[in-house]
């Protein structure tokens, strides 16, 4: 017998030895020794949650809804009946809708409230209910329907938590978030997930909304206006249930943009949206010819630059194609406006332009809208001028009233011509925005100049009309 095979014998002997040794003292061990063994439970995600929750509150919000009863007209002719004849028949019914949603404290000392914009809109009371169950009544700080966000505020003297604000510019894909909020009224309820993608663009309600955080936690309805956080609870986004067109999804605003939109409705009550002193159109390929660009076939050919604007004192000229804006591909005049929309004024905003074939990087600070251009810019977008009524206009063009708008001239070739509008109509409101003087008049199209469209509300007589312009 060799030495190789001796050893190999030995070994195997010597294995077997072994592993029957492991097996008789694993079976001989007392099986409450093993049952008993403990693993830590309290991880990372327990703590986080355990952070955040008791800054999250719930939200009900109560609305008013009227409704008529007409015994004499169809439910097709209800429709006109009301509209003109709604005050002279009785009775009317009232009833009361309900709904909920969630919110997160962000400022414990003034008692500040983050939460969505459709959570509350429209709400004629709003109840904030905290962790410890206490209850309290809301007021809207300012609210803002384009980026979905809302502040309230609270009156108390008692201390309440605030949530700890973290940073949404240094996401990772794959990192763990946890969602906490109230779907569909229970309360605190916390799901985790990871983040899917950044800078998502949604299309809901016949609106788009850039830069949002998709995760893969589905945002239900009451989990809306409830905070995002990261592993360490901190809060990098606000979940909204704007999309429902598939589960397993869900969106957040990111926090470094809450931030600067909540400054603005605190101090303000509405956001100073960006503005550059820009004018943009769609480039086509005749245009792309004419300044000699052959190879940009996409893009916001810039018509016009205003005196005196950021635009211009950057040295921005007419006839550059703007591609770029926040590192955001721009092919269109839309894509331009649509973008511009998503910051306030106040922020750095970076261009990537093509001016006679070369590109170029431009930083520019954005600023507010001035309310000195807000007349000029509604008579070239909509074709009317509009002044505020007294006796003398009144009389003129034989009104019953004494205040409000009234349009003093209509533009020929523009939109209002060509709707049929006419001088003497008055204008009563834009979009949700009712009308009373001309200050109203500019802070409506301040606010609304970077959308597609708005409805203007036209009256004539006794008629209201809806009337749709293009911005």
């Amino acid at each position: 017998m060799t030495k190789n095979r001796v050893y190999t014998i030995k070994y195997l002997v010597s294995f077997l030895i072994t592993t029957l040794g492991i097996l008789l003292v694993v079976i001989l061990l007392p099986s409450n020794l093993l049952g008993n063994q403990t693993f830590p439970r309290e991880n990372a995600i327990v703590k986080a949650a355990r952070k955040v929750s008791p800054a999250v509150v719930n939200i009900s919000t109560s609305k008013i809804v009227e409704r008529g009863i007409n015994p004499f007209f169809s439910q097709e002719g209800s429709d006109f009946f009301n509209k003109f004849f709604k005050d002279f028949f009785e009775p009317r019914r009232e009833y009361v809708k309900n709904s909920l949603g969630s919110g997160v404290i962000i400022d414990g000392a003034h008692k500040y409230i983050l939460t969505n914009h459709h959570v509350i809109v429209k709400a004629s009371k709003i109840t904030i209910t905290l962790d410890n169950e206490e209850e309290y009544d809301a007021r809207v700080v300012g609210t803002d329907p384009e980026s979905d966000l809302a502040v309230l505020k609270i009156e108390t003297n008692s201390a309440i938590p605030a949530v700890t604000m973290g940073r949404s510019d240094d996401l990772m894909i794959g990192e763990t978030v946890i969602a906490i909020g109230n779907p569909f009224g229970l309360s605190h309820t916390v799901t985790t997930g990871v983040i899917s993608a950044i800078n998502r663009s949604v299309r809901a309600e016949n609106k788009t909304y850039h830069n949002f955080i998709q995760i893969d936690a589905s945002i239900n309805p009451g989990n809306s206006g409830g905070p995002l956080v990261n592993i360490n609870g901190e809060l990098i986004g606000i979940n909204t249930a704007i999309y429902s067109g598939a589960e397993g999804i869900g969106f957040a605003i990111p926090i470094n943009r809450a931030k600067r939109i909540v400054s603005d409705l605190i101090n303000y009550g509405h956001v100073h949206t960006a503005w550059l002193g820009i004018k943009v159109q769609n480039l086509t390929e005749k245009l792309a010819k004419y300044f000699r660009m052959p190879g940009i076939h996409s893009g916001a050919l810039i018509s016009e630059i205003v005196s005196d604007s950021p635009a211009y004192n950057n040295n921005i000229k007419r006839g550059d194609i703007i591609t770029e804006l926040n590192r955001h591909t721009i092919n269109s005049s839309r894509d331009y406006y649509d973008e511009l929309s998503q910051h306030t004024a106040g922020e750095m905003l970076s261009l990537v332009l093509f001016r006679n074939g070369k590109k170029i990087k431009v930083k520019i600070k954005a600023a507010s809208f001035p309310s000195n251009l807000a007349l000029d810019f509604a008579f070239e977008r909509f074709g009317f001028n509009v002044e505020e009524l007294n006796k003398r206009l009144s009389s003129k063009y034989g009104l019953n009233q004494s205040e409000g708008l009234v349009i003093i001239d209509v533009k020929k070739g523009s939109q209002a011509y060509h709707i049929g509008i006419e001088p003497g109509d008055l204008v009563i409101g834009i979009s949700e925005l009712t009308l009373k003087n001309k200050e109203d008049f500019r802070k409506a199209i301040i606010r609304y100049r970077l959308k597609e469209s708005v409805t203007v509300l036209i009256q004539r007589g006794w008629t209201v009309y809806s009337v749709p312009f293009k911005m």
